[in-house]
């Protein structure tokens, strides 16, 4: 999983690779990040995940962990809540999902999908040739589709959304945004919060200050913004799951090891998209290792490439 730009700089002297975030390892949706390339002069990479103690659960593992959360909640008549990103996390999770209700590893259940998330998967399914193996042989093999499986409700209006929140069916939300920072997600959790019966599962990475941050780390009472601008108090019952090897980003195993397998060998290597800290201990481990130029920039700060 990877968003890659390379650059030719300088009527092509220069060749600077920018890969944005990425995932060096196979995803339920994509294969492993690329690592080979004509040409590369300059490596700019993230850090996200960069410190030491940075590791990961295996995608097995991370997954089984989501499926249980997931059915717990579901036998105890409850609603799940996954706040999700709203591109490649969210797909991933709805084919885990429909993977896991079609072998009977959760109840059958509705499945509604709320936010940008319908329109981006739309995408996906109009190129599954971009997909990894197992997808594209499921959809062109076997003629079956899992974006389009009937467990999918898209939910179009205020007054849907309300519904799911008000009937006692259990039943499980997909929704943007995958921090709590708005849109729908924030509606289903200030409605589901209180109710011990429901479940939130988090999914991807939460930023230091935001609200699903906060839920993660375990606040119990928390102040959140409504509609008017108003604040109202919000009690949590509900269990909060955190399922970290699904991580749309690389852990620091997966990073230093695709920076040390990327072909060719940079000559140079900055270090970004990450807390500072991360970004420097990336720069100095990769120096060790490859007796390559590495660099971590401060914000504003000017680099020379050439």
């Amino acid at each position: 999983m990877c968003i890659r730009d390379s650059l030719n700089i300088g009527e092509g002297f220069h060749n600077l690779l920018y890969t944005g975030d990425y995932k060096f390892g196979k995803s339920k949706l994509l294969e492993a990040a690329q690592y080979k390339f004509q040409r590369i002069e300059t490596l700019i990479t993230e850090s996200t995940y960069g410190a030491k103690e940075d590791t990961q659960p295996t995608r097995e593992e991370s997954e089984s962990f989501l499926i249980n959360a997931i059915k717990n909640t579901l036998d105890n008549k409850g609603k799940v809540l996954i706040p999700v990103l709203g591109v490649g996390r969210a797909q991933d999770v709805i084919l885990i999902v429909e993977e896991a209700m079609r072998e009977k590893k959760i109840p059958e259940s509705n499945v509604f999908i709320d936010g940008m998330v319908w329109d981006v998967t739309a995408i996906h399914t109009t190129y599954p040739e971009f997909m990894n193996r197992e997808i594209k042989k499921q959809i062109f093999g076997q003629d079956s589709n899992p974006f389009v499986s009937k467990i999918f409700t898209r939910v179009g209006s205020q007054s849907e959304r309300e519904d799911i929140i008000n009937k006692k069916k259990p039943c499980i939300i997909i929704a943007t945004s995958g921090m709590l920072t708005g849109g729908s997600s924030v509606e289903y959790f200030k409605n589901l919060a209180e109710n011990k019966k429901n479940a939130i599962i988090f999914v991807s990475y939460q930023g230091e200050g935001s609200l699903g941050r906060r839920v993660q780390k375990g606040e119990r009472d928390i102040p959140v913004e409504s509609y008017g601008g108003k604040t109202e108090m919000i009690h949590i019952n509900m269990d909060v799951y955190s399922v970290e090897g699904l991580s749309g980003h690389s852990d620091r195993n997966q990073l230093v090891n695709f920076v040390k397998r990327i072909d060719p060998k940079p000559r140079k290597i900055i270090f970004d998209h990450g807390e500072s800290s991360k970004c420097l201990e990336m720069a100095s481990t990769m120096h060790k290792l490859m007796r390559l130029e590495t660099s971590a920039p401060r914000n504003l700060e000017v680099v020379r490439i050439r």
